[in-house]
């Protein structure tokens, strides 16, 4: 039961002591579990509507009045202001499930509230919270079991197949009718990152896949470039605005005469000495353009200013230089070309210098960007992301980020497991056929994570508009079957169907971390029966109401 803090006292020889401050409110046991647990399926059953490729679209408006349409899990979850704790914790979840693996929050986020919901039948039962979560554990162990086992190996090489996952995350997405298009580019981009380190493939996407987003055009004009795009124009108006078989300086020093770190005076009679002290700073500025002239630079990017005088010098010389370049984009600048980035202008040698087929600055909408292509074997690429709307922009982004997440992670782990929620239906089939052997109260939280996993094809069903009872009673008997694992719910054909067939994978590591992290935040929210919340500080700023009734009563005294 809630009660206010005034109620939180304990008797010592019949007087009264306050236990908690002032204003704080305390819920225990089942009340505590309820609330918690309702928290929980609020958020699950607003996500659940978006899963699957005839999911539904939210409309999020911030308190600026932005507005963001998506039914990508990981965004409704973020822009949403969620209050209660419990609820959070499923914001935190999927959160964790997008920065693991990149994609399936929607499904983690779903599996989480159902998770609790079949839980707490089970809780009016007078089945204990520790038998429960001690069931689940030992599902979670059975269903990594069958997951492993019903997982295909893919090799990096197998393009149709990566293509194959890619299409399937972009499924759901606004922009799916350029999937296709958008798979081919996210498989290209991400084969030319990989890296082989300690004998595994390594494909780092946050680092080494560039997204930039410009508005105008269409999707289809959305590009991957052999190196990177850098988000500034050049400098001088006489510096050439293309070169070709370009050699490139990366510069992380000013090109600039630098100021003391100390207060200094220097105290000058004679114009002369004004002259020659100017000249002095010229001449220096010169020399710096000089250098990169002798080791062949034709390109510079600096990471720091470029004094005016330099930039007069740079452009005599034809020498495209860019500067207050992000040092994110430095780093991926130096892996796209083999650039070295250089702190010191005086130790720059030939050597340090990186190259590129093209470097050339393109006017893109109201804005002018730096494109550094056609990179020998870069281990850096950008995607120029194209579209009408402002929001269909940010749709294709999200879009791209799922594509090259679930690529990047079939190459890691080579293993995919069929979709459509083929493999949930055969873990559950599994984990029914496995409780028994378990027996006792343990048994019925194994049933109970089971019906979680078939809340996955049942969904999917009904939001594509068919009878979630018929699909899952069709696909139960055809999961009976030899090699029944691979059939799931096919939305557009009202059927169910073998997904290997139909090209619709995904990635086991995705299914992977979606059930251990469902189970762990679920777990975790069924073992809390006290909820001890410290009450709000009161804001001491008066309202400009009562100033005007403190002026009143000052005035009337």
């Amino acid at each position: 039961m809630a009660a206010p803090a005034q109620a939180q006292f304990a008797q010592i020889g019949g007087v009264p002591v306050l236990i908690l401050k002032e204003g704080s409110q305390r819920t225990v046991g089942r009340e505590a579990q309820r609330s918690n647990i309702l928290a929980a399926k609020v958020i699950a059953e607003t996500i659940k509507t978006t899963l699957g490729p005839r999911g539904m679209d939210k409309m999020l408006v911030d308190s600026l009045g932005d507005v963001t349409i998506t039914n990508d899990g990981a965004t409704i979850l973020k822009e949403i202001d969620i209050q209660h704790p419990a609820a959070k914790m499923l914001v935190e979840v999927a959160k964790t499930q997008d920065e693991e693996v990149g994609d399936g929050t929607t499904t983690v986020t779903v599996l989480a509230g159902e998770l609790l919901k079949r839980a707490e039948a089970l809780l009016d039962k007078e089945v204990h919270p520790t038998i429960l979560i001690s069931g689940y554990r030992k599902a979670i162990d059975k269903a990594l079991e069958v997951l492993e086992k019903t997982s295909m190996k893919v090799s990096p090489d197998d393009v149709d197949t990566l293509i194959k996952v890619a299409k399937t995350a972009m499924g759901s997405k606004a922009i799916g009718g350029y999937k296709d298009y958008f798979a081919k580019l996210a498989v290209e981009a991400v084969k030319k990152i990989v890296v082989e380190r300690d004998g595994k493939l390594v494909a780092d996407i946050d680092d080494n896949i560039q997204l930039i987003k410009k508005q105008g055009g269409g999707a289809l004009d959305t590009k991957l470039i052999d190196g990177i795009i850098v988000d500034k124009e050049v400098v001088h108006a006489g510096m050439p605005k293309r070169i070709e078989n370009a050699k490139i300086a990366l510069l992380d020093c000013p090109l600039e005469i630098e100021k003391p770190e100390i207060d200094a005076e220097i105290r000058i009679t004679d114009p002369e000495e004004m002259k020659a002290f100017l000249d002095e700073e010229e001449k220096m500025l010169k020399q710096m353009v000089q250098k990169i002239k002798s080791i062949g630079a034709d390109v510079v990017f600096c990471q720091k200013g470029v004094d005016d005088i330099a930039q007069h010098y740079l452009a005599k010389e034809g020498i495209l230089t860019v500067r207050r370049v992000k040092k994110s984009d430095m780093e991926k600048l130096a892996r796209a070309t083999g650039a070295r980035i250089v702190t010191n202008i005086e130790d720059l040698t030939p050597f340090d210098l990186g190259e590129a087929g093209l470097v050339e600055e393109h006017r893109i909408g109201e804005d002018r960007m730096v494109f550094v292509e056609k990179c020998k074997n870069p281990r850096a690429v950008s995607i120029l992301i194209r579209a009408g709307l402002e929001r269909a922009v940010d749709e294709a982004e999200r879009t791209l980020t799922d594509a090259l997440s679930v690529v990047s992670d079939v190459i890691e782990d080579g293993k995919v497991v069929p979709g459509g929620g083929a493999i949930e239906l055969e873990i559950a089939k599994e984990l029914r056929a496995f409780a028994p052997t378990v027996g006792g109260k343990e048994q019925l939280a194994i049933e109970a994570f089971a019906d979680t996993l078939e809340e996955i094809p049942k969904t999917l069903a009904y939001n594509a508009g068919l009878d979630p009872i018929d699909i899952l009673v069709e696909a139960r008997a055809k999961h009976e079957e030899a090699g029944g694992f691979k059939y799931g719910v096919d939305v557009y054909s009202g059927k169910v169907a073998d997904m290997f067939q139909l090209g619709i994978m995904e990635p086991t590591c995705v299914k992977r971390q979606a059930i251990k992290s469902a189970a762990e935040v679920a777990s975790m929210i069924l073992r809390i029966d006290d909820v001890i919340a410290a009450g709000k500080i009161e804001s001491k700023t008066p309202t400009p109401k009562k100033e005007e009734e403190e002026k009143s009563e000052t005035s009337i005294d």
